[in-house]
């Protein structure tokens, strides 16, 4: 099995697969919609608390299979009573890219778009009706759609180490600097330090049941829980023959906690770029998912360098979007390399990511067809299928995924493969005997609107 050849490479490729569009295009618009400093202090501490331990037994669950999402649960428990939620993570990450690629695809539109300067003098009204435009433009989508899928299959076609951990030390870095170089530009700007005091700023009265719920599931979603994304990226951690049980542990709690603290990092950076902005030209901060497509566009038209803010801008989100979909398939091809290792017939890491390239190209298709009204019979419960398998992961099969596996190791993984203090021990199996799966369960029965 493939592996990365240093520790950092595990931390930035991991760090890498949970920032994407989470952190930078989803953050921003669900802080400002919770009210701001309360909604991300709920944030950090749900994170920390309940994300923490789902992380580390991602994490655990591979390095100590080996495996990846596919074998693990099997390897780990010696029978097949397991395999439903191998096959459920990988419906959920076949399910979430087929539209992932397609804002994906958005992201490297307006780059070109602004690029072009085609936004200036855009006003909102104006702005609002150039992204339904696009929304009604199939070939369009489709075409940028395919080249996001491209250049990620183009990543995945080298060995790991070659291939993800090579470019997660090269984009994570610039995804930094970009990040920390337009946070300071916007600090700047007059009017700027409002859009601060509303990111940083408390306001207790904001708080309210369902927030906290947002809090938790923004959380989740942001670190890539439930998806087998860490499970398999845990099973690439490179190994050392003496590396005894207890120092893996350690190692996959100190990897866990850098990348929770990378991507509370790049989350609250994100906010420093958007609200700023939005509240020195006097916008509202809860537009909604709207924010990044719609209203940062008209903002930048307000700036010094319009054109460059923009392009910077979204360059950044294509940056953060890749590092996302290159971690979604690589799931999916590890499953084809790991299931067809049993047939007479194996395939290699190249067939496994054309036939994953072939999968994205027509499930992103089939969705952007739905979603324009191409074909009109292309609907799930009178929902297109961009509103369908987004609605579908985030709210039923990401939930069920996350607590799967923490019942799986909280109830059925021999006890004797932890090897910490008897405390710790002890706190790590009480958050996911009972914490955490029903802290999980309050979430998805709200979301279902049972409560």
């Amino acid at each position: 099995m493939s592996s990365f050849s240093s520790k950092i490479g595990v931390l930035l490729a991991a760090a890498g697969s949970a920032v994407g569009l989470g952190s930078i295009w989803k953050f921003p618009y669900v802080v400002g919609e919770n009210g701001g400093g309360a909604f991300i202090i709920l944030y950090v501490v749900c994170s920390l608390v309940f994300g923490l331990p789902l992380v580390m037994n991602d994490f655990l669950i591979g390095k100590l299979s080996g495996k990846s999402a596919y074998g693990a649960f099997r390897t780990l428990s010696g029978n097949n009573r397991w395999q439903w939620l191998s096959c459920l993570m990988i419906i959920t990450v076949t399910l979430l890219t087929s539209f992932y690629f397609v804002v994906t695809g958005w992201c490297f539109y307006y780059m070109v778009e602004a690029a072009m300067n085609t936004f200036a003098g855009m006003d909102a009204e104006a702005l609002t009706n150039f992204f339904h435009t696009f929304e009604h433009q199939p070939t369009t989508m489709i075409i940028y759609a395919f080249i996001a899928i491209f250049l990620t299959a183009a990543v995945l076609w080298f060995d790991v180490n070659k291939g993800i951990e090579r470019l997660s030390k090269i984009l994570m870095p610039m995804l930094f600097l970009m990040l920390i170089a337009m946070a300071f530009h916007m600090a700047f700007l007059d009017g700027g330090t409002k859009g601060l005091r509303f990111l940083f700023e408390p306001d207790l009265s904001k708080l309210t049941p369902k927030v906290i719920l947002e809090a938790i599931g923004l959380s989740f979603f942001t670190l890539s829980i439930g998806l087998g994304i860490l499970i398999t990226y845990g099973g690439y951690m490179p190994k050392e023959q003496d590396e005894s049980m207890l120092s893996q542990e350690k190692n996959v709690v100190s990897t866990s906690v850098q990348m929770i603290v990378l991507v509370l990092f790049v989350s609250l950076l994100a906010g420093m770029i958007v609200f700023p902005a939005v509240f020195a030209y006097g916008f509202s901060p809860a537009e909604g998912p709207q924010l990044t497509f719609v209203t940062l566009p008209n903002v930048f038209q307000h700036m010094f360098s319009p054109t460059l803010t923009s392009v910077s801008f979204f360059a950044l989100m294509c940056v953060a979007a890749i590092t996302s979909t290159i971690s979604l398939m690589e799931v999916m091809v590890a499953f084809i390399c790991e299931a067809s290792g049993k047939t007479k017939q194996p395939l290699n890491r190249h067939q496994s990511v054309t036939i994953v390239g072939v999968i994205q190209l027509i499930t992103n298709s089939l969705c952007i067809l739905s979603m324009t009204g191409s074909v009109s019979w292309l609907t799930i419960m009178d929902k297109n299928l961009f509103d369908a398998a987004n609605n579908l992961t985030t709210n039923i099969l990401i939930p069920i995924g996350a607590m799967g596996t923490s019942l799986f190791t909280g109830w059925f993984v021999p006890k004797a493969r932890y090897q910490s203090s008897p405390l710790v021990s002890f706190i790590y199996l009480m958050m996911l005997r009972w914490i955490v799966p029903i802290v999980i369960l309050i979430i998805f029965l709200e979301s279902m609107n049972v409560f």
